[in-house]
């Protein structure tokens, strides 16, 4: 009953940081024509509210897809049809999902799915809740990220609990909210279909394939079914999902691509087609390692940081990003907080950090700073996490040799890393760059950034490639 006690404290704290950035500016505040994702929030609800389905994702007199068209799956679009029947729309809204989907999710994880007392996975709802990353673009900036990932995040809870085809309707829903949920879905297919080669695919294992697949085709089909009786429905919203036509990245996002772009100009000098191929081949190539790896042994731990690696490789070399796509590998990251709390906590500091030219774009200065140094003090002092940097606690086994040409990951360079951070963001709001150079400190930030993604993503690889210790390998028997 303590510990319920304390959840609730927990969940409380979490809303309060809600409540209190959702005070502040917000995307395109003031700024017209186009304002920004608050108005593409609103004008959705004004498109399926007053529009027949099968022109919602067209372009027609009545609904100008230049002006913040729909770009997101059917339950995007049902859940803007929902919202559009209250009046009052406002931040209400994200609110209701991150009680009703979210934070369930994260306490159910916490205590079922993690290691640890009881205290410890208190301390790790908390952190997760406190997450800036996510907080300052829903509630600043203004999305509704925490459903998406929400529901990924109940896919990753039932597949723990053993409940293989609720975990496959939750992922299915996940990515019918949003396509960028893609970035998960191999790791998805692999815990799973690994899991019925493992029973043997003459008996249990094809029983479970056939339920699975099921499952998906009947659940993609209702959310899809106001689409499926004219194929020109089906193409146009596919069309409208993948933009191709709109580049390999936009803005100054913390990848490969822009910050390649600094000394090769690739966007000049190759064409669409080309880049598409590159960033489809790198990306694959990147994820490859990490999802034979979970074919072959799906467990729960691999699991976990086959998501982070899938997330990672796709936000680092896919085609078209945006700067907010780290919530994607965040998401898994947040999971291994109670695992491996150091590298935990540096990445999704530096993901937040990535993120800070939107920030200030959107007056959410304050609120950056606040949260993420609130974020910073509770996950280091609640998870110890400077007590966890010695090389047999980050996990590294046999491979930590292949680190020899790396930076180590040690407390120096990380005080070091979050004071950069700190230098960064005071020179992004103190100081003009010169006029030669007008994006020098968001190109900096994204740079900066770049390097500790592309760092961990090899690290994350290293550490699911490596034999888990021997108490997380207990954990798994149990749970397997």
């Amino acid at each position: 009953m303590e510990n319920w006690s304390l959840v609730s404290i927990c969940v409380l704290f979490g809303l309060t940081a809600r409540w209190a950035v959702s005070l502040n500016s917000y995307s395109g505040a003031g700024k017209p024509p186009m304002f920004g994702d608050y108005e593409a929030q609103r004008h959705w609800q004004e498109v399926t509210y007053n529009l027949p389905v099968h022109e919602w994702y067209f372009n027609t007199t009545d609904n100008n897809l230049n002006y913040w068209g729909l770009d997101y799956p059917p339950l995007t679009a049902y859940h803007s049809l929902l919202c559009a029947h209250d009046h009052g729309f406002d931040f209400c809204w994200v609110l209701v999902a991150d009680l009703l989907i979210y934070i369930p999710a994260v306490v159910l994880y916490s205590f079922y799915l993690s290691e640890g007392s009881n205290k410890k996975k208190v301390c790790t709802v908390l952190c997760i809740l406190l997450y800036p990353g996510l907080i300052l673009i829903d509630y600043g900036h203004f999305q509704y990220n925490s459903i998406s990932l929400g529901l990924a995040l109940w896919g990753v809870v039932v597949l723990g609990l053993g409940w293989d085809v609720l975990g496959s309707l939750a992922f299915v829903l996940s990515l019918n909210y949003k396509q960028m949920e893609l970035y998960h879905s191999l790791p998805f297919f692999c815990y799973l279909l690994g899991k019925c080669f493992k029973q043997g695919l003459a008996g249990r294992g094809l029983f479970l394939l056939v339920k699975i697949a099921v499952t998906v085709l009947v659940t993609f089909a209702l959310c899809w079914l106001p689409f499926l009786s004219d194929p020109g429905q089906i193409l146009q919203v596919v069309h409208r999902l993948f933009p191709v036509g709109r580049g390999l990245f936009e803005d100054k996002v913390a990848n490969t691509w822009c910050s390649l772009n600094v000394l090769i100009k690739i966007k000049t000098i190759l064409s669409t087609d080309t880049q598409l191929y590159i960033s489809l081949t790198t990306t694959l190539l990147a994820i490859l390692p990490s999802s034979i790896k979970l074919l072959m042994k799906p467990t729960l731990w691999q699991f976990k940081l086959a998501l982070v690696n899938s997330s990672l490789a796709f936000f680092l070399f896919s085609f078209q990003v945006h700067e907010k796509s780290i919530l994607l590998p965040a998401l898994p990251v947040c999971l291994l907080l109670n695992d491996l709390p150091l590298p935990a906590i540096w990445f999704l500091q530096a993901s937040t950090f990535s993120m800070l030219p939107l920030f200030l774009k959107d007056g959410l200065l304050v609120p950056y700073v606040v949260t993420s140094l609130a974020f910073l003090f509770f996950s280091i002092y609640l998870l110890s996490a400077l007590e966890h940097c010695s090389e047999d606690k980050l996990r590294l086994g046999p491979y930590r040799r292949l680190l020899i040409c790396m930076p180590r990951m040690d407390l120096g360079r990380f005080y070091f890393s979050i004071t950069a951070m700190a230098g960064l963001s005071f020179m992004s709001v103190a100081l003009a760059p010169p006029a030669q150079l007008p994006d020098l400190f968001p190109l900096l930030v994204s740079v900066f950034s770049y390097l500790h993604f592309l760092g961990l993503l090899l690290y994350f690889n290293i550490v699911q490639i490596a034999e888990p210790p021997q108490s997380v390998r207990k954990n798994q028997k149990k749970s397997n």
